[in-house]
């Protein structure tokens, strides 16, 4: 009905959730649901690869995208939702091999982008997400 209030994230434009900002697992969990269609199955092969390939690894939203670190050392991976395609974001991306094949206005940061019904090179994804763990983080 109209008027009726609803407890599902607002989609922003391309389709990004709009999440609070909070630290933790709960963000997160609360992000890859809110992603729609195939996206969400695919936030929850990345949320998994990215504790199974970083077991301490720090998690939060901000700005409507999940953010990945390590304690004290800043954020080394995002993603974000756009309307064809999800974004990874690797953060010291052009010190990863080999480079993640999408340039940045940010010279340092390199991008990744997965679109529904490509096969996800895991092995390729859990290096990055590797090497990338173990580079100095972004301070947000």
């Amino acid at each position: 009905m109209a008027g009726e209030k609803t407890d599902k994230p607002v989609l922003l434009s391309g389709g990004n959730p709009q999440i609070a900002k909070g630290y933790g697992d709960g963000p997160i969990q609360a992000y890859i649901a809110a992603m729609p269609g195939w996206k969400s199955d695919v936030g929850r092969r990345l949320d998994a690869l990215i504790e199974k390939t970083v077991p301490d690894v720090r998690k939060a939203v901000k700005w409507n995208s999940p953010l990945y670190g390590i304690e004290g050392d800043g954020w080394f991976l995002s993603y974000h939702c756009f309307a064809k395609y999800i974004k990874l974001t690797f953060f010291r991306g052009t010190s990863l091999d080999p480079v993640p094949p999408v340039a940045s206005k940010t010279a340092e940061t390199r991008y990744f982008h997965i679109h529904e019904g490509e096969a996800l090179d895991e092995g390729l994804l859990a290096g990055w997400i590797r090497q990338a763990s173990r580079l100095p983080g972004e301070r947000m």
